[in-house]
C-alpha cells in the first residue's frame, strides 16, 4: 500500500470539574444532559438575533453557536454537500475521572474549535448552574484541566482566574504494541446495510471504517490538513483484520429528545476485544487518534469511546 502522511488532528482534551451542590444523582448516560445544556447555554451566550432560525440569520457564518453545534458545511465544501451538517468539532468524555468532592466532565476539542476555548468553558459553566436532569442537579464550575504536550494535565482555569490555555498540538503516536486490547467503553453504535451491527456480526472492517469517515470529516472541515491517504485501499485491507478474545455484549441505552418529545433508543455494543499489532499496519494512527475523537453514532455526546491498553503475551 502506498505510504501517505500521517492522519492529523490538533486536539485540545480538557477536564472540567465542577462542585455538586445538591449531589450527584445522574442515573445512566449522562452525555445527552450534558450536550443539550451546553448547546441551550452556548446559545444564550452568543445569539444576538433572537427568534430568527440559524440557517435564515445573517451571522450565521461567524457566529459560534452554528460552526459548534450545527457545523453547516461551507458553501464551497467539496464533501458532506448534500448535508445539512458536518461533524461537530467537540465530543464529551463521560466520567474521565473517578469522582471524589468533585464531578468530572472531559471535553475534546478538535482543530480551529480551539480558537473558541473561553466560550466552551463559559458555557459549561452556565450550564452546570442551570441545572441537569430531572433534578435539576446544579454544579458549580471549580477548575479546568488541559492535557499539554509535555503529555500531562495542568490546572489552566479556576473562577475569578484568568484563563491560560495552553498551546494545542497533534497527540504522538505512539509503537503499535505486538498485541493489543481494545475496550469499548460506551456504546458503539455502528450501521451496516441499515442494521447495527451486534456482537455475533461485529467485524474490524465495520469499526474501522466509521472511524476512518470520521477522522477524514473532521480533518476536512476543521483543520488546515485534510486528510490524504487511500480510502479504497484502507477499506479494503480492513476486510481482512481478524479480532480475537470478543467479548462484546448490547447495553441498552434511551435518552430524551425535548424536540422529538419522545425516548430515543441509544444502545450499542460495549466490551472488549483483541488485535496483533502485526496485523495492524496502516490502521494503527488512526486507531490511536480515535480515543480522543470516538466513533460512529453520537461521539459528540460521548457514545463510541474507546482506550487502547497492552497485552502481554
Amino acid at each position: 500500500m502506498q505510504s501517505y502522511p500521517l492522519p492529523t488532528i490538533p486536539i485540545t482534551a480538557l477536564i472540567l470539574g465542577f462542585r455538586p451542590i445538591n449531589g450527584i444523582h445522574f442515573r445512566g448516560f449522562a452525555g445527552s444532559a450534558w450536550r443539550g445544556a451546553f448547546g441551550w447555554a452556548l446559545k444564550s451566550t452568543v445569539c444576538v438575533v433572537r427568534d430568527v432560525p440559524c440557517a435564515q440569520c445573517l451571522l450565521q457564518r461567524t457566529c459560534v453557536w452554528p460552526y459548534v453545534f450545527e457545523t453547516p458545511p461551507p458553501p464551497d465544501a467539496e464533501k458532506m454537500r448534500r448535508y445539512s451538517n458536518a461533524p461537530h468539532p467537540f465530543a464529551l468524555v463521560i466520567d474521565p475521572k473517578p469522582h471524589d468532592e468533585f464531578y468530572y466532565l472531559g471535553l475534546n476539542l478538535f482543530g480551529k474549535s480551539h480558537a473558541y476555548l473561553p466560550y466552551f468553558i463559559h458555557a459549561f459553566a452556565l450550564a452546570g448552574q442551570s441545572g441537569l436532569g430531572q433534578r435539576r442537579e446544579v454544579y458549580n464550575l471549580a477548575e479546568v484541566w488541559q492535557f499539554a504536550d509535555d503529555l500531562d494535565w495542568h490546572i489552566i482555569h479556576r473562577p475569578g482566574e484568568n484563563l491560560a490555555p495552553c498551546p494545542q498540538f497533534p497527540l504522538p503516536i505512539p509503537e503499535t504494541p505486538s498485541r493489543l486490547r481494545i475496550e469499548l467503553l460506551t456504546p458503539l453504535r455502528i450501521r451496516r446495510n441499515e442494521v447495527f451491527v451486534d456482537a455475533a456480526s461485529f467485524r474490524f472492517a465495520d469499526w474501522f471504517g466509521s472511524l476512518l469517515r470520521r477522522i477524514s470529516m473532521l480533518s476536512y472541515f476543521h483543520t488546515d490538513m485534510p486528510l490524504e491517504t487511500d480510502f479504497a485501499a484502507l477499506t479494503r485491507a480492513a476486510e481482512d483484520v481478524p479480532i480475537h478474545a470478543a467479548k462484546l455484549r448490547w447495553d441498552d441505552w434511551a435518552r430524551y429528545s425535548s424536540r422529538q418529545e419522545k425516548k430515543i433508543q441509544m444502545g450499542g455494543l460495549v466490551g472488549s476485544f483483541e488485535l496483533d499489532g502485526a496485523s495492524l499496519g496502516p490502521f494503527w494512527p488512526y486507531l490511536w487518534l480515535g480515543q480522543w475523537i470516538h466513533a460512529a453514532k453520537g461521539a459528540v455526546m460521548g457514545l463510541g469511546r474507546y482506550q487502547i491498553e497492552a497485552v502481554n503475551l
